[in-house]
């Protein structure tokens, strides 16, 4: 007997399952695709779309990059936090992959014992973790041609910085050469040779060398008539002490041409005064204890207290001898505003040294992003006196209830501090109008930049900012707090890539359940009482019982009066009813979660089904309205 093919059923049959074959194949084809890694994101803060930045690294990459990819996937101790981490990550880099369009290729690797992938990994200084006995590794190395940046180790714990570190790497590894940064001081940092045949020589700053290995470094003159922005990535003024006009001037125009310039100013430098001071007898002069730039920080809708430094009392440090440094303030992270911001988020503290402080009033086309800040506590004293741990200070502050930036960046298209040109100096010959006509200056930014403002010089010296130890000749420095780090995040943000500045990290996806936490915070509220009552009666019955025990061990005969008999029948009949509330209390909590739950899974389930429905007969109603129209 043959099945026709015509009949109703069958081709009915036929249809539906060539409907089914032709949505699985155009899904994997789909799935092949960029369009495949795509999706709409309605997450609260947009957890799963990459930041802006990220996508202008990508789209504008010209060489191609290659992220090798390390995870144990194979294992069956692999504990489920890192599995569910995983997941996240290869999702994170399919989207990367999607974005640059062919320029990013991610190598998925396994690293078991004694395979080429573990050498692989050896190689890339990627060595794994040992976690239940074994090596498990989960981590990336982002290579292009000959430079390789390496994540060691992709913490769970680190998740909100995840996206940031990767597209720095690819950022550090498409840039052919170490980032140029200038640095303008009037302080010696780079220190100085021996004077005189058997003396030593004088160090440098530690963070100067440190500074040296990270980057290119330029140092710029303190009256350099240009700088060149597309030469200098980042212009480090520290401590701008006697700064010229003409050296504003420069500094004006090479913001207005796109640069970064990174500004640590100082009301009253303790390291200017220790290791600057000139002997008048030789002819030296001492160096300048304030620095400021009186003409930029104008124009760019900033002041600046440069006549005295900023105390505040609720951040005042300890110091020896039990004494208060009222002007040296140490700042936590209640101290800094943007909590996702990738330049504080890891910092535990930062300590300021008589620092002085700005007050942003405003500036067209200006925005103001305050990274560290003082309380509303804060008050102005004087220089010297806080440099001497003057104790009368705090008897004579007087606060107006201002919260001052300490640490703050300004963003934006900047306009000319100088709309009358490069500023004469007295010694400079008046030109002709031929020469004249051949000056030119920008008045207006040319593309976007960026200023970093740091209220705090000594917050960078030797002495202040890390642990000096010498062995055998050898210096040993570590960090005493997080000052370097604050600089050294700065700097790698601003010379990382353009799109990475003002960067901020990923909104954590795990998010906590803030019902079910609130449910029982309810609980406790309600029972805790009646615990505690509870547990002080029983207490109270106890301390009676161990008073009558203790009579009879001194030979007193024990008899309980008939008011003795029913206190203790209260107190167990109590007992029974406090743990008969407790348990109804737990049960009726447990229902409550168990209520919410089914919510949850009923939208999960329902809500899209039903809102497939409901625009089924929507279309079906509006074709019918149609058809009868006609």
């Amino acid at each position: 007997m043959t099945l026709k093919t015509n009949h109703p059923v069958v081709r009915a049959a036929f249809g539906v399952a060539a409907l089914v074959a032709i949505a699985l194949l155009a899904n994997w084809l789909v799935a092949l695709t960029p369009l495949g890694n795509r999706g709409a994101d309605f997450t609260e803060n947009k957890v799963h779309t990459v930041s802006s930045g990220t996508r202008a690294i990508l789209t504008e990459l010209d060489t191609p990059v290659v992220i090798r990819y390390y995870a144990s996937r194979s294992t069956d101790y692999m504990p489920e936090e890192l599995k569910l981490h995983m997941r996240r990550v290869d999702d994170l880099l399919k989207e990367y992959t999607s974005l640059a369009k062919g320029k990013l290729r991610v190598d998925n690797l396994d690293p078991q014992p004694d395979t080429d992938a573990e050498d692989s990994a050896n190689l890339d200084g990627i060595n794994g973790q040992r976690m239940n006995d074994q090596n498990l590794y989960f981590g990336l190395a982002i290579s292009c041609l000959d430079r390789t940046s390496v994540i060691p180790f992709i913490d769970p714990r680190e998740e909100t910085m995840l996206e940031y570190k990767v597209s720095k790497a690819i950022a550090e590894v498409t840039t052919p050469t170490k980032p140029k940064i200038g640095v303008m001081s009037a302080l010696d940092l780079k220190g100085a040779p021996a004077m005189m045949p058997g003396q030593q020589p004088t160090p440098g700053w530690v963070i100067y060398q440190q500074l040296k290995q990270s980057y290119d470094v330029v140092d710029v003159s303190m009256d350099s008539a240009t700088i060149d922005p597309k030469e200098i990535k980042v212009l480090l003024m520290f401590h701008p002490a006697g700064i010229t006009p003409a050296a504003e001037f420069a500094v004006d125009q090479y913001l207005l041409g796109g640069g970064t310039v990174v500004a640590c100013l100082d009301p009253f430098s303790v390291a200017a005064k220790m290791s600057g001071g000139g002997n008048p007898m030789m002819g030296q002069q001492e160096s300048p204890t304030t620095s400021t730039l009186p003409t930029l920080l104008s124009a760019w809708g900033v002041t600046f207290e440069s006549s005295q430094v900023l105390a505040d009392p609720p951040l005042a440090t300890k110091l020896g001898g039990d004494r208060v440094g009222l002007a040296v303030l140490t700042l936590g992270k209640d101290s800094m505003p943007q909590k996702d911001n990738v330049i504080t988020k890891d910092l535990g503290s930062v300590t300021l040294f008589l620092p002085g402080a700005f007050t942003v009033t405003g500036s067209a086309g200006i925005t103001a992003n305050t990274l560290i800040k003082s309380t509303t506590h804060a008050g102005f004293v004087d220089a010297l006196k806080a440099s001497q741990l003057d104790p009368s200070l705090g008897r004579k502050l007087k606060s107006n209830g201002t919260a001052y930036d300490l640490v703050t960046h300004l963003n934006g298209t900047f306009k000319t501090a100088f709309p009358d040109g490069k500023p004469k100096a007295e010694s400079d010959k008046k030109p002709d109008d031929k020469d004249a006509a051949k000056v030119t200056y920008l008045k207006e930014a040319t593309a976007p930049g960026n200023v970093f403002l740091i209220g705090d010089v000594d917050a960078f010296y030797d002495r202040f900012a890390y642990n000096v130890q010498s062995f055998g000749g050898t210096q040993m420095a570590t960090p005493s707090n997080g000052n370097a780090t604050l600089l050294f995040n700065l700097l790698d943000q601003a010379t990382g890539s353009k799109h990475l500045i003002g960067s901020r990290s990923r909104s954590a996806i795990s998010r906590p359940f803030t019902v079910v936490q609130k449910m029982e915070s309810d609980f406790n509220q309600t029972v805790g009482v009646k615990i505690e009552e509870f547990q002080a009666k029983q207490k109270a019955a106890q301390q009676k019982l161990s008073e009558l025990q203790a009579q009879k061990s001194r030979g007193s005969e024990l008899y309980l009066s008939p008011a003795q008999e029913a206190e203790i029948k209260k107190l167990r009949q109590e007992q029974v009813e406090y743990a008969k509330l407790v348990r109804e209390q737990e049960k009726e909590l447990r229902r409550q979660k168990d209520k919410l739950a089914a919510k949850i899974t009923l939208l999960n389930v329902a809500a899209v089904p039903t809102l497939v429905v409901l625009l089924g007969l929507a279309l079906y109603i509006k074709r019918r309205s149609a058809t009868r129209a006609r």
